[in-house]
């Protein structure tokens, strides 16, 4: 699958501060297929990058925003935290710095 430029951005980020145990493309709701962008599948941590949001992405059209609320209260209810960020968030810097302030503990090799 293709990854958009927010997504390689933010897993260059995550390397570049020895983010551990997350996967790319991870499967959640296997009958589902639903799938996040980040995962930390020990500690059920999901990061959602949400592109095109100033450019009428999928994200913000009716029918795409419909699904991502169902994802992610199917999530929540199978005990998932997810943080959702913008690709402006990740260009500066917002999302890595949420990541690493306050889950940076539980998620590095610090």
């Amino acid at each position: 699958m293709k990854r958009s430029k927010g997504e390689l951005e933010f897993a260059s980020q995550l390397r570049t501060l020895n983010f551990l145990g997350w996967e790319e493309e991870y499967v959640f709701l296997k009958p589902r297929r639903f799938r996040f962008d980040f995962a930390w599948p020990v500690h059920m941590i999901a990061v959602e990058i949400e592109g095109g949001t100033y450019t009428r992405g999928r994200h913000v059209t009716g029918t795409g925003f419909a699904k991502d609320c169902e994802k992610y209260n199917l999530a929540t209810l199978n005990d998932w935290s997810v943080y959702r960020f913008t690709t402006q968030m990740v260009k500066d810097g917002t999302a890595i710095g949420f990541m690493h302030g306050f889950l940076g503990i539980k998620l590095c090799d610090a």
